[in-house]
């Protein structure tokens, strides 16, 4: 079995025989051409994996030749190799979408170098991070039974999404591997959640940073310093998701990256209202009752977040004016870009979009949405390729003053859930898949956190009685009624609400615009 076929363009093409046996020699099959007009016809006649294209050639030139061959096969790399270094000319060949560039006289293991970049990437990349996961792994395995802290959580999540990104494209045994040690992770995430969680609310408790905290201690303090702050929530936004905008945005940004906690239920109405008014829902349902909906309202859950970060500010008696912009689509996208007069004159803007989570609703009630994205790759690929094609991407790169730091945030993320969990719950009951609260909730307390006191948790108890209950793992809740239909429709799709890594362990990440060290 070939290496690969390959053709190489030269009009001193006898020269070349020692390479040719050597590159034989590698396994590859090589076909030679002397001038361009016939190398465009073997393109016509024949697929090749890698086209090594002499520059200076009589007749049509190396530039000539590359552009009839991508004429005929558009996807064929092509490196061209040439004595001539002229910075025009490597512009011109780069700007052709050469595959490498190569000055001769050139050493054969430079051309080695060339094929396996452009032949043999997928597999070398493969094997490399196989190779480094299966060697990490056990070192993994023992994290994830220690004892840790919630900055160790963070570390170990960290560690968990590298491998899943650089494993998304082999599909190989390293990478159900990957899958089954992250689902042993949440289910320790869990029980960590149960035997901790309510000690981050009680009096002086040392706890990480969770929602209601990122305005006081993350976004006040840069304000405190003379800066102004532009604060992109992007609802139901992963860890994972971030890592793919970040290789579109680390041209322009310098990025200071780092996670937080979001409170339960990792679902809008609880943990963004905490992040905008910078208090817990019980507090908020107490002190701000005209902005507080109670889970059997009709109305919308997050109306009120301008008003509760206008209180927010007033509070603590800041005088600082401030923007807030709310992105549901493509129109309120591009009125945001044409008010960049208002956003400079303002020392805070705060900006909502809501596509990533359209998505993923989308995605569970549309066949085709769920075809497009899968899985979480292809969730990724669709989140990166909505960044790219949007105004957002052109908002994300928008002129603003010399002082200005961006920090992009999210209120929760989301899992994908596979596995049903039984519950039973009267008419009352909301519907939220990953928790329920209620009177005479029936459920397996093994397959839940339960809680029967919320305002330990800073929940609201809309009734003496109400118990909360979260889903942990990838479970969802699934009422005994026509179960089976409602398990079919559900599996499979990303929920948020209860208790993963992927939900609570959200990204918090500072952008300044590259050259500004200050």
């Amino acid at each position: 079995m070939t290496n690969g076929r390959l053709l190489w363009v030269d009009d001193e093409i006898d020269l070349l025989k020692p390479y040719m046996i050597f590159l034989r020699g590698k396994g590859y099959d090589v076909s030679t051409a002397s001038n361009g007009t016939d190398a465009i016809d073997l393109c016509r006649e024949s697929d090749f994996d890698l086209i090594l294209l002499d520059e200076n050639m009589p007749g049509l030139s190396g530039l000539e030749t590359l552009a009839g061959i991508k004429e005929i096969r558009p996807a064929v790399p092509v490196v061209m190799v040439t004595k001539n270094e002229a910075e025009d000319l490597m512009n011109q060949a780069i700007g052709a979408k050469i595959a490498d560039y190569l000055i001769k006289p050139v050493h054969p293991n430079q051309i080695l170098l060339a094929l396996k970049k452009n032949i043999h990437r997928r597999e070398i990349v493969s094997e490399v991070a196989e190779s480094a996961y299966r060697r990490e792994f056990a070192q993994i395995g023992m994290q994830i039974s220690d004892s840790l802290t919630p900055e160790e959580w963070i570390e170990l999540y960290k560690k968990l999404v590298h491998w899943e990104l650089e494993l998304a494209e082999t599909g190989g045994p390293m990478a159900d591997m990957l899958r089954m040690q992250k689902e042993e992770a949440n289910q320790n995430f869990a029980k960590y959640i149960r035997n901790h969680y309510e000690e981050w609310f009680t009096p002086d408790a040392e706890r990480p940073l969770i929602s209601p905290d990122v305005m006081k201690r993350v976004v006040f303090p840069r304000l405190n310093a003379g800066k102004r702050v532009r604060l992109f929530v992007l609802d139901n936004f992963r860890f994972d998701q971030w890592r793919v905008l970040a290789e579109e945005l680390k041209n322009d940004f310098d990025i200071d990256e780092d996670l937080y906690f979001s409170i339960l239920p990792t679902a809008t109405q609880y943990a963004r209202n905490a992040l905008f008014a910078g208090m817990m829902p019980a507090d908020i349902r107490k002190n701000l009752p005209s902005l507080w909906v109670e889970e059997e309202d009709e109305e919308g859950k997050n109306l009120f977040e301008e008003e509760m970060v206008r209180q927010l500010l007033q509070r603590y008696r800041r005088k600082e004016t401030f923007t807030y912009h709310k992105i549901n689509g493509a129109a309120d996208a591009d009125r945001l870009l044409s008010a960049q007069s208002q956003l400079a004159a303002a020392r805070l803007n705060i900006i909502v979009v809501n596509f990533i989570d359209i998505l993923s609703h989308a995605r569970t009630e549309s066949r085709m949405v769920r075809e497009l994205a899968g899985n979480e790759a292809a969730f990724r690929g669709v989140t990166r390729s909505w960044f790219l094609h949007s105004a957002i991407s052109d908002i994300f790169r928008m002129p603003t003053p010399p002082d200005t730091e961006t920090i992009v945030t999210t209120d929760h993320g989301s899992i994908r859930t596979t596995t049903p969990c039984k519950v039973v719950g009267d008419r009352n009951v909301n519907t939220n898949l990953r928790y329920k609260l209620g009177k005479n909730l029936g459920y397996n307390r093994r397959e839940v956190y339960e809680v029967k006191q919320p305002a330990r948790i800073g929940l609201p108890a809309p009734n003496l009685s109400t118990t909360y209950i979260f889903a942990t793992g990838d479970r969802f809740f699934a009422y005994p009624n026509n179960y089976n239909h409602y398990v079919q429709y559900y599996k499979d799709t990303f929920q948020h609400g209860g208790i993963s890594m992927e939900e609570m362990i959200i990204p918090l990440v500072t952008l300044r615009p590259k050259g500004d060290r200050n």
